[in-house]
């Protein structure tokens, strides 16, 4: 397993990508994910500045783990817009190097949409899915609470009607624990289509409501119970223990303040992880 880092982290602050990728070598980070709005503002206005900065990643290698963004599916005139940012969204793919794009399975839960609204929302996806496919890129959806990704049987149902194995999942850890059960038997269970990670942790499961979207991307938002990987109450050592031989990005997803200090703690804890295991494998042989 890899680690990376969302430049999310820093939507409220004024920070460039040269330093972030700075902070990235310095900490020994191995790819970075970009938001879609970042992403579109350094292809607008600093392109080839970034595109200096992207070639001397490729020779570090060093990646842009994921281009991070949102396909509306919930209508069709929503869709036909989201059609069009698709192709853009691959077209900065491309140019990032970056060889997925994350969305989210709509924005209704799997138990309040009818039938007739997930066939639609499943037949968009799949269109997304060939889209991107055709371009030799990834679509990823992420586990996450009121789409239809918000439990295991509905993400194993999502994954199945699209079929021949196009859809692809960031799975993020908090919110597969939302799911309810056994967070590592999950794992298991839907490791076959894992291609990504977000790992972030709360001191208290009372304290998910952290991460609704409202609290998230308000600048005056609600930030305390965001804590560490290794101070929060998901135990991040047992689900390394089991998911580290995968060969694929975790992005640390930090909402809380000072990004630069909490993401250089938790990728010290990260690294130290990834040491004891190897030294446990070597000690077993």
């Amino acid at each position: 397993m890899k680690y990376s880092f969302c430049t999310i982290s820093f939507r409220h602050q004024l920070i460039s990508f040269a330093e972030l990728l700075r902070f990235m070598r310095k900490k020994q980070f191995e790819g970075i994910e970009i938001w879609g709005v970042h992403a579109m503002g350094l292809y607008e206005h600093e392109r080839k500045e970034t595109q200096e900065l992207l070639h001397g990643m490729a020779g570090d290698d060093l990646a842009v783990s994921m281009l991070s963004d949102y396909l509306d599916i919930d209508s069709e005139e929503s869709f036909a817009r989201s059609e069009r940012k698709c192709e853009q969204l691959i077209r900065l793919a491309h140019w990032l190097g970056t060889p997925r794009i994350r969305t989210f399975a709509g924005n209704k839960s799997s138990r309040s949409v009818t039938i007739a609204e997930r066939d639609a929302y499943t037949e968009r996806l799949r269109k997304l899915c060939r889209m991107c496919g055709e371009e030799g890129v990834q679509l990823v959806v992420e586990t996450h609470p009121g789409t239809l990704a918000d439990d295991l049987d509905s993400t194993l149902t999502l994954l199945s009607d699209i079929g021949q194995d196009s859809l692809r999942l960031n799975f993020d850890v908090l919110h597969v624990w939302e799911y309810g059960g056994d967070l590592l038997h999950m794992l298991h269970v839907l490791e076959p289509w894992i291609d990504h990670f977000h790992f972030k942790n709360i001191a208290s499961p009372s304290q998910v409501g952290l991460f609704n979207p409202g609290n998230i991307y308000s600048a005056s938002g609600d930030r305390e119970g965001m804590v560490l990987l290794h101070q929060g109450f998901l135990d991040y050592r047992k689900l390394l223990e089991e998911a580290s031989h995968l060969d694929c990005y975790a992005s640390l997803e930090w909402f809380g303040p000072s990004p630069l200090s909490a993401l250089a703690e938790d990728i010290d804890w990260l690294h130290k992880q990834r040491y004891s295991l190897a030294g446990n494998l070597r000690n077993s042989i």
